[in-house]
């Protein structure tokens, strides 16, 4: 006898996007993301645009999610949503949709840990992707969070390290600000790293004790730096601005991977995931698959639709939760900050 299809819905509005996804037991049928463009003329997330942005985007992204799933609102087993962590409006539309609408359906609402999520994207079924065995060592970057994450099981982790300040998306943002670039400047400032020098300039990697992270100095020596050459060139930015990139790069790729080093060394995991938008990152994912080689990991990294904020990854969390059937009371509520 078959076993009954489990489908999930899948919704996600942390942060600037709002995204739905269908998942049929552990294979996406769909993930819809609409992306809000207006924050980019502010040079960074506006709180109270992003919720509003999330109210009008919600229903027809839930909506085109199920039609393109091929399925009915009534064939859903569950549905699972971001409760944090997040920006707290954002977080709010997103909740009391989800909430609504198993209410309506009479359906369990699974409530789902963002950060958790970016690990356990790993466990969507995708063709040629190896899923990691327990325990692994996960690396969570994205503009909000830098993690180090032991993963003994799917709800077993333990945070190894973490920023205490900016977090790497961060201090791609900030940097790209100082040189004109656009937001988010992560994929700028790593186009134009492809083309310059990686040693043109050196920066000093900030000392932070054990495996947590500051990117904060780093952030103010680069401000200085390009203050001062502009200075005496005013044309400094315009005249070197791959070398710039590709040095800044560099310098993190350096602090990301020296993080991760002491991190295998302390706990003799080899199996390295990455997630969070910035691993869609190129020179990240080239450092690690050189890392690979010369330490002899075993590196895992998501397609790249599943590294940004997407409900492909809520799904998936929804879905091993709903095999253990743990699921959420109606009461719940969303929580801006919220530990793995």
């Amino acid at each position: 006898m078959e076993k009954e299809n489990i489908y999930i819905l899948g919704i996600e509005s942390s942060c600037d996007d709002t995204s739905a996804a269908i998942l049929c037991n552990d294979l996406i049928l769909s993930n819809v993301v609409a992306n809000q463009k207006i924050h980019a003329e502010y040079g960074g997330v506006v709180p109270e645009l992003a919720s509003r942005a999330h109210q009008q985007n919600i229903v027809p992204v839930v909506h085109r999610a199920i039609e393109k799933a091929g399925i009915s609102k009534n064939q859903l087993s569950a549905i699972a949503f971001t409760r944090g962590p997040g920006l707290m409006g954002s977080l709010l539309v997103g909740t009391s949709f989800a909430k609504s609408l198993a209410f309506g359906l009479e359906i369990p609402l699974i409530d789902i840990n963002h950060m958790q999520a970016h690990i356990l994207a790993h466990f969507i079924d995708e063709p040629d992707h190896n899923k990691p065995p327990f325990p692994f060592l996960a690396m969570t970057i994205s503009g909000g969070h830098t993690q180090i994450v032991r993963v003994d099981d799917y709800f077993k982790m333990e945070v190894l390290g973490e920023t205490i300040d900016d977090a790497v998306g961060e201090a791609y943002d900030k940097s790209g600000k100082v040189l004109g670039l656009g937001y988010p400047a992560g994929p700028e400032i790593d186009k134009c790293a492809r083309l310059g020098n990686p040693k043109a300039y050196t920066f000093t990697k900030p000392k932070v004790d054990g495996l947590n992270f500051s990117f904060s100095g780093l952030k103010t020596a680069i401000l200085y730096f390009v203050q001062r050459e502009v200075k005496a060139n005013p044309n400094f930015i315009q005249e070197n601005l791959n070398d710039i990139c590709a040095s800044i790069q560099y310098t993190i790729i350096g602090i990301l991977m020296d993080k991760l080093k002491l991190a295998v060394k302390q706990t003799g995991i080899k199996h390295i995931a990455i997630g969070g938008g910035v691993s869609a990152n190129s020179g990240i994912r080239k450092a690690l698959k050189l890392a690979e080689q010369k330490h002899g990991w075993t590196t895992y990294i998501p397609k790249f639709e599943y590294t940004t904020d997407n409900a492909a990854m809520i799904a998936i969390v929804g879905y091993l939760k709903y095999l253990e059937k743990d699921f959420s009371d109606f009461d719940v509520t969303a929580t801006a900050r919220l530990k793995i």
